[in-house]
């Protein structure tokens, strides 16, 4: 686990106490629930440097974690992910609780928790904007060439060598697929740098570019970031063969794509 994020859970574990003690000892489960709900919807920057220290955090999913109708409905990578430390988080202050005696356990170990917490209405805010970033504005101030940038010039010089090598064997557009099939960044360890580079990637969400039947249409939130860049890497080649005169573009300006192409990359 990132370090960062070890000592902030242990801050709220001690936060935790501190509110029980306070108020009483009463409403242990929603004291928890406010409380996590209050601090661990982290900011773009603090997240991305975390995900940094834990790359592994890229594989956490949806599900049915995120308590606000409204983000649930298409969540963006970081609200996953947080949404994914929120319950582990609320999870061990649970066990605080038992330990302490706030809450009890019935035979099976399970945490017993009072109707009325339980029947509250709990619809959380989710204030947090993952379109901005310091780090993002920082890094583009200081120019040069970054990690991601790198990635795609490798791809738009192989389809490049691609066109000027093809046989006709395949046309412009299926040479496009393939190419950004094969630079496609899918491992958390790959995808982390780039975050910790431009956290603004933190904002992206599914918005459909993932087949349903994959993940139970529920993907991991790195999957999410892959499938963008696949995405923006295969529209910066189709130009490329605008450009070069591989591809045509019709009387609206878009792209003329084969009638029957292949499938595209599958992402998995």
């Amino acid at each position: 686990m990132s370090g960062l994020l070890t000592a902030l859970l242990e801050d709220i574990r001690v936060e935790y106490v501190a509110r029980m003690q306070a108020n009483g000892c009463t409403e242990p489960y929603v004291t928890a629930e406010r409380l996590c709900h209050e601090k661990l919807f982290l900011e773009t920057d603090k997240l991305a440097e975390i995900i940094e220290q834990d790359p592994t955090l890229l594989a956490a999913r949806a599900g049915d974690l995120i308590m606000n109708r409204q983000e649930s409905e298409n969540p963006s990578v970081g609200v996953i992910i947080c949404s994914n430390i929120l319950a582990a988080a609320l999870e061990g202050l649970l066990a605080v609780a038992v330990e302490r005696e706030w809450l009890e356990v019935d035979e099976d170990g399970s945490v017993l928790v009072d109707e009325e917490e339980l029947s509250l209405d709990t619809q959380y805010s989710i204030d947090v904007d993952y379109s901005t970033s310091d780090t993002a504005k920082r890094n583009i101030a200081l120019g040069g060439t970054s990690q991601m940038s790198q990635i795609f010039a490798a791809a738009e010089s192989a389809f490049i060598d691609a066109l000027q090598e093809n046989t006709r064997e395949k046309d412009a557009y299926q040479l496009a697929l393939d190419i950004s099939s094969d630079f496609s960044v899918f491992a958390p360890e790959d995808i982390s740098p780039l975050i910790a580079e431009n956290p603004l990637l933190l904002g992206l969400r599914p918005e459909d570019l993932i087949d349903e039947d994959l993940f139970e249409g529920d993907p991991p939130a790195g999957l999410i970031i892959s499938a963008h860049l696949t995405r923006m890497m295969l529209h910066q080649m189709l130009e490329l063969g605008v450009e070069h005169g591989a591809l045509a573009l019709d009387s609206s300006g878009h792209i003329v794509v084969p009638d029957d192409p292949e499938d595209p990359p599958t992402l998995h």
